[in-house]
């Protein structure tokens, strides 16, 4: 059966592996190379937005590619999505995200004890986010990391309700999925001091759970030992539903009741002579 329902998770387990095989895989490489030789920041955060292209791409078609739990929420909350699915849909996400950061974990094996081979702190933020992206001293509070995640979600369903909504001119030529990758490229690149950037529970829960059952002892928690990974979980999903309503209060609620047409240029059998004053479509067609 085409878009059945196994389908449907089956797609968002996929969508969400290729995400994080991308992004994961880019934060291995970074970290495990020291010296800056394999990349830095921005290769990170270009490569999480490659990573979302291409998931939205290999799971739109069946299951609208949500990939992430805060949006898969934000949608039942404020776009009609059925609530009967969030909880499946969630799963299959972080499970796909628990998968691609096993895949990570074994292939970078080798590079990772090379660096840190006790798998400690030093390592950690290859798998999952943490305040002031670990780093000793940056005195990023927990505080100030859950606000950060709440505002870059917040921003993250607020523009992708925009660029699904059919009556607000969305990219066409199915090219939504682009600029959803160039929105995180730029979230990465100016909110991703204070914590990582995670905006998405599956990403950071299920590559932190891989982290953890695969020997990472302190993978549920900060550098200052605090338990930090409900954090990536709880502020993401109030931000989705922030951002969400933002966009359905302030901005839907305002648009035409319909998505205007669009059509190529006509090629009628007979020539259609000009509009006048007189036709009373002459304002419509000017």
């Amino acid at each position: 059966m085409k878009n059945s329902y196994i389908g449907e998770l089956i797609a968002e387990f996929l969508g969400t592996m290729i995400l994080i095989l991308f992004g994961v895989g880019v934060v291995a490489q970074v970290v495990t190379n020291p010296d800056g030789a394999m990349g830095d920041h921005d290769s990170i955060a270009w490569a999480w937005g490659i990573g979302v292209i291409l998931g939205v791409y290999v799971a739109g078609r069946v299951s609208g590619a949500h990939i992430n739990p805060a949006v898969t929420i934000a949608l039942a909350a404020f776009k009609g999505f059925p609530w009967r699915k969030v909880l499946p849909y969630c799963l299959a996400q972080t499970l796909g995200a628990f998968v691609a950061a096993i895949i990570v974990r074994f292939v970078y094996a080798d590079l990772i004890a090379r660096i840190d081979a006790e798998h400690t702190i030093a390592s950690q933020g290859i798998f999952s986010t943490l305040p002031g992206n670990g780093v000793e001293g940056a005195n990023v509070t927990i505080t100030t990391a859950f606000f950060d995640q709440i505002v870059g979600t917040a921003i993250l369903v607020f523009v992708v309700f925009a660029l699904i909504t059919a009556t607000n001119n969305p990219p066409l030529a199915n090219m939504t999925p682009v600029v959803i990758g160039l929105l995180v490229v730029g979230i990465g690149m100016a909110w991703g001091a204070n914590a990582g950037y995670a905006i998405n529970p599956a990403r950071d829960f299920g590559p932190r759970f891989a982290s953890w059952i695969t020997g990472y002892e302190t993978a549920m928690f900060d550098q200052n030992g605090t338990l930090y990974f409900w954090l990536p979980i709880v502020a993401p999903i109030i931000g989705g539903l922030i951002g969400g309503a933002a966009f359905k209060y302030l901005v839907e609620r305002y648009l035409p009741a319909e998505a205007p047409e669009v059509t190529l240029e006509p090629t009628p059998a007979e020539p259609t002579p000009p509009p006048t004053a007189a036709d009373p479509n002459h304002q419509k067609q000017a």
